[in-house]
């Protein structure tokens, strides 16, 4: 009787510490609830607030994996799910530092959250290193993803006007009617000289990096 009594309250906690306890997320897709808070905290300790940069909560790392997430195989969002799983609820393995390090890691305060990747990025067990190379790899390809970061980067796409060649004036754009041929002149040739490092950049992207932060 005591064992079943044992066993009941192992899957309660087990259940609870799975399920319960998150803040509703919106806007999302395809990421439950538990697992955006996860992202949040994660994106939060890898790219933190404070330095020149958009903290990962600023950068919208959440959003745009969510985004990729509903656009993967679903093997490989099955995937993506046990690594989110994993590192979340690792503190019973691997506690974070005191007090009370074997929250989930969405739980932690930053200084805890930090210290757990750390041990994941240092640990002498490959596997534990492995597991922190993806998490970190999902996280910065939804950091980078964020237009704001580009420009602080000096990384978004310059805004270039496409010239217009003598194969332009014979044959329409592709997929379009023969309607859709320019009668324009054709572009002069560049003069040869590189675009400044402060030369316009797309619509969106510095625009977005001086509105992301005050």
């Amino acid at each position: 009787m005591i064992g079943w009594i044992a066993l009941g309250a192992a899957l309660g906690y087990g259940a609870a510490r799975l399920f319960l306890g998150y803040p509703a997320a919106t806007g999302l897709r395809t990421l439950a609830s538990r697992e955006a808070a996860f992202l949040d905290a994660a994106a939060e300790a890898m790219f933190p607030p404070g330095g020149p940069l958009p903290s990962g909560r600023e950068a919208g790392v959440t959003a745009s994996l969510d985004a990729y997430l509903e656009s993967v195989p679903p093997r490989m969002q099955r995937l993506m799910r046990l690594l989110f799983v994993l590192v979340e609820h690792a503190t019973l393995a691997f506690p974070a530092p005191p007090p009370r390090g074997r929250r989930r890691f969405s739980s932690l305060d930053a200084a805890q959250r930090t210290a757990v990747l750390e041990a994941w990025r240092t640990s002498s067990f490959f596997p534990r290193r492995l597991v922190f190379t993806s998490l970190r790899a999902l996280l910065t390809n939804g950091y980078v993803a964020d237009a704001a970061v580009l420009s602080a980067l000096g990384l978004a796409p310059y805004a270039i006007e496409t010239p217009v060649a003598e194969a332009d004036l014979l044959y329409p754009p592709i997929g379009q009617p023969r309607s859709a041929i320019r009668h324009v002149a054709v572009t002069p040739p560049s003069d040869g000289r590189p675009l400044a490092p402060d030369a316009p950049r797309l619509a969106g992207t510095a625009a977005a990096a001086s509105g992301a932060r005050p």
